[in-house]
C-alpha cells in the first residue's frame, strides 16, 4: 500500500519564512560587521597617549542596541576576529593578533563585551514595540562603560602605570566624545530599532 504525500502549504510557508529569516540574520550580522570595520579607518591620534579617538566604539554599542544580544554580539565578534586575523580594519587601518598586545588591546576585547551588554539591556528588537528612553540611555551607558574595564586593566599592565595615570591617558580625554557618541546611539536606536526588527526578524517577532 503506497503512502500518500500530504501537501501542507502552511508547513512549507513556515519553513520558507524561517529560511528567509536566517538569511536576513546573516546579512545584517555581516552588514554591521562591515560598518564597524569601515569606521576603524577614522582614527584621530591624541597627543601624549597611544589611544586614538575612534568611531568603532560607538558602532559596537549600536550593534548591540539595534540587533539585540545575539546578532549584535555576533556582528562585533565577526569584525574583531577578522581584524585579529590580519585584515586592516581595526583602529587606524591596522590588524593582526599583535594588536591584542598593544596598549589598546583590552579595548578590542571590550568591544565584544560592550555589544553583549548593550544588547542584553535592550533585548531583541520587536516590530512596533518601543523601548523606554531610560532603558535606552542605560543600555548605551553600560555599553560604553564595560568597554573601559578590560581596556583600562590591559593598558595599566602594558605601560606599567598606576590607575590615576591610566585614567588620565585613556579615559578622561575621551569622555566628552563618548558622551556625544552615547547620545547618537540613543537617537539612532530609538529611530531605527522598529525598522531593523521588521527587516531582520519579521513583523511577528517576539521578544526573547
Amino acid at each position: 500500500m503506497k503512502k500518500r504525500f500530504c501537501y501542507n502549504p502552511i508547513t512549507i510557508t513556515e519553513t520558507s519564512m524561517k529560511k528567509n529569516s536566517f538569511s536576513r540574520n546573516i546579512v545584517f550580522v555581516a552588514l554591521f560587521a562591515a560598518i564597524s570595520a569601515v569606521s576603524g579607518f577614522l582614527a584621530v591620534p591624541v597627543p601624549g597617549t597611544p589611544v586614538p579617538i575612534v568611531l568603532q566604539n560607538m558602532m559596537v554599542v549600536l550593534s548591540g542596541m539595534l540587533l539585540g544580544p545575539l546578532l549584535g554580539t555576533a556582528s562585533t565578534f565577526l569584525f574583531v576576529v577578522a581584524g585579529l586575523l590580519g585584515l586592516p580594519i581595526l583602529s587606524g587601518g591596522t590588524g593582526g593578533f599583535a594588536k591584542l598586545m598593544s596598549p589598546t588591546g583590552g579595548f578590542i576585547v571590550g568591544y565584544v563585551i560592550s555589544s553583549l551588554v548593550a544588547g542584553l539591556v535592550m533585548g531583541r528588537p520587536v516590530y512596533g514595540k518601543k523601548v523606554s528612553l531610560i532603558k535606552t540611555i542605560g543600555a548605551a551607558f553600560l555599553g560604553f562603560a564595560v568597554m573601559y574595564i578590560p581596556g583600562v586593566l590591559h593598558f595599566m599592565n602594558i605601560i606599567e602605570a598606576n590607575l590615576k595615570e591610566t585614567l588620565m591617558l585613556c579615559v578622561i580625554p575621551y569622555l566628552p566624545g563618548d558622551l556625544l557618541k552615547l547620545i547618537l546611539c540613543v537617537l539612532l536606536s530609538m529611530t531605527l530599532r522598529s525598522s531593523v526588527a521588521s527587516f531582520v526578524f519579521g513583523d511577528d517577532a517576539e521578544d526573547d
